[in-house]
Formats: C-alpha cells, structure tokens, sequence
C-alpha cells in the first residue's frame, strides 16, 4: 500500500492537506468570489457599463462580469486544491463539476465543504488515473462520482456547522466587543503570518461584521507591523513585499528567533479591540476579505464594498449599506496602517533595547 501510495503521490500529511491545499483554496476563491465581489463593486460605484451589463442569464437570472465570477466560485476552489495535491489533467478538468455541486450542496459553510470533498475526489482520481486502457473514461467517472457521493453525504452537515461556529464567533463578538476584538484580531493575524491561508479560514466561518472588522486588524497589524519594523533591514522592497504581499515571508525568521513576532501581535491585540470598541470597524464585504490584511488591499477593499454594498452572506448576518461618515473612513486608515506602524516600532524598539531583537533577525532571505 505505501509503495501504491508513492507512485500515485498520495501524501497524507498535515502539510499536503492543512497548508498547501487549504493556502490554495483561498487563491481559487480570490481569483473568483473576490475579484467578481471587486468587479461588481467597481462597476457599480463607477458606472462602467460592460461590467454592469448582464451578459447572459441562467434560470432567468442575470449575471454580469463578476457575478460569473462569484458563480463559479466552487470549481475555481476545487480546481485549485486539485493543483496544490498534483492531481493529473483528467483529475483535475473533473473537479470542475465536483467543486461547483459541494459548493452549491455546503450552502454558507460550502468552502469548507468543497476542502474536504476536492481532497476526497482528487485523491480517488488519482488512485485510478492511468491504471486502465481506458483511463479517460475510469478517471473522470471515478473523480466525479466520489466527489458528488461525498458531497451529498457531507457536505450540509459540514456547511451547517461551518456557518453555526462563524455565527457563534461573530454574535460573540458583538457581546463582547473587547474581549473577542483581542482573541480574533491577534488569532486571525497570526494564520495569517503561518503558513496557512487566513483568508480561507475566514471564509470558511464566513466572519463578516465586526469580528470581520476584528480579523482585518490583526492581518493588518502583522503585515504593515513587519513591513516597516524591518525596514532598516530589507528597505523598501521588503516594505512592498511584506506591507501588500504577506508577512509569511517572515517564517524562516520567525523559525530562528520567535521573539520578533511579539511586537506585530502585541499589535494586534490592541487594534483588534480598537476597531471592534472605538470605531465599531464592520467587514462586511465577502468574507475572504477579512483574511486579507493589506494583501493588496483587499481588506480595506472588502470594507469599502461592505459600506456600500454588502455581501450576501453579510446580508443574511444583518448587514445594511451605509453611507461612511468621516469617522468610519478614520477607522479604516488608523486600523489598516497608521497605528500598525507606529506600534509595531514601538515595541520592536523595545524588544531591540532588550536584545530579544537583534540586527538582522528581520532580514528576508534571497
């Protein structure tokens, strides 16, 4: 079986299913709900007419751009577990149509759904890809059956418990707004950091609201945090790279000296109740976006949206458009960038003084 297992690259590993699928479930689901949830907003607030345009209709509803995007949401996820795990060419033109039905089938937890079932039906597929003479027959029936079968077996109950626990979360944190800002900003920031996907666990939860607004803070806080805390070493391009790329570019060194991960958490653990007390920071654009951080402004982005024309699971939490007051738009700039920086200095400087932090120990590897 191990010998079976080697020659179909069948690695069942924490790493395999827990980082390098799940880290590329949240880029099929950017490349889709996200930048359709952008276009539709853009074009919308813009007035831009062929990404306003309803350009074909299914059911009798229309779509535009971005809403076909978003509709296509499931395949892109399943499609892109697919790749993470190698999954052959007819394993993985057969996702499409798993992806797209576990989604449907998970409801508001269906992400979750489809990293469960795209890892099942992948892995059957490729246990029979190239085993019989008519392989393009075999592979495609098995990967789709196995992964239909087991969508409809799992996929309710996990969407269904997916949605309660990012519902438990997010009715918690409007109880207590201090105590939850702290455990979901500084939680949130540090998968962010891991190597793991923060965008795909909040999606998962479908965290929106204010524990969204939470999550936005602690991303923010550990990727603008490193991005100017180790500008002394790695100058502008490493404040690029980590500030609107990932701070996960800090993990070897966090690896060798995990002290330097103090000041960005500190960090965090003061802006997440700052957005979730003071300015009352809601996240209320696709949920992914909370993950986000400053990766390419997404988080900031997903709030915008959010004011003006919120997601359709922040819709079903109780969200409403509103019109952002100067106070919102001052949240929004000291959360995402101001008060990152300038605590994040703050206590590097004092790690420093100390000696925890040593010159060097932020230097990005080449």
């Amino acid at each position: 079986m191990k010998e079976f297992l080697r020659r179909k690259n069948i690695v069942i590993s924490a790493k395999r299913y827990g980082i390098d699928a799940l880290g590329a479930m949240a880029q099929g689901l950017f490349c889709s709900l996200l930048i359709g949830t952008i276009l539709n907003t853009v074009g919308s607030q813009f007035h831009i007419g062929f990404l306003t345009a309803q350009i074909l209709k299914i059911n009798d509803i229309g779509y535009t751009i971005g809403g076909l995007c978003s509709f296509m949401s499931g395949s892109a996820m399943a499609v892109a577990i697919g790749y993470a795990l190698q999954a052959p060419p007819m394993v993985l033109f057969s996702l499409v149509t798993v992806g797209y039905a576990c989604n449907v089938l998970g409801g508001a937890g269906g992400p979750l759904a489809v990293l469960f079932v795209a890892i099942i039906a992948a892995e059957f597929g490729k246990a029979v890809s190239k085993e019989t003479k008519v392989d393009i027959l075999v592979t495609p029936i098995v990967t789709i059956l196995a992964g239909i079968g087991a969508a409809w077996v799992i996929a309710p109950p996990i969407g269904k418990a997916a949605s309660a626990f990012g519902d438990l979360i997010m009715r918690t944190t409007v109880l207590q707004p201090f105590l939850m800002g702290i455990l979901v900003s500084v939680l949130v920031g540090v998968a962010l950091t891991l190597p793991i996907s923060s965008a795909a666990i909040c999606s998962v939860l479908g965290l929106t609201g204010l524990a969204g607004g939470a999550a936005v803070a602690g991303c923010c806080a550990q990727m603008v945090g490193f991005a100017v805390m180790s500008f002394r070493e790695n100058s502008w391009g490493g404040l690029v790279s980590q500030g609107i790329g990932t701070s996960m570019l800090q993990m070897p060194n966090i690896v060798k000296n995990p002290r330097i991960w103090i000041p960005p958490t500190l960090t965090s653990a003061i802006t997440g109740p700052i957005a979730t007390c003071l300015f009352k920071l809601e996240m209320n654009g696709a949920p992914i976006n909370s993950g986000m951080g400053t990766c390419g402004l997404c988080g900031q982005l997903g709030i915008w949206t959010g004011w003006l024309e919120p997601s359709a699971q922040a819709l079903k939490n109780g969200a409403a458009a509103i019109v952002p007051s100067a106070m919102d738009w001052a949240g929004l700039i000291l959360i995402s960038f101001i008060l990152p920086a300038v605590l994040s200095v703050i206590f590097c400087e004092l790690c420093r003084k100390t000696g925890w932090i040593k010159e060097g120990d932020l230097t990005l590897t080449q």
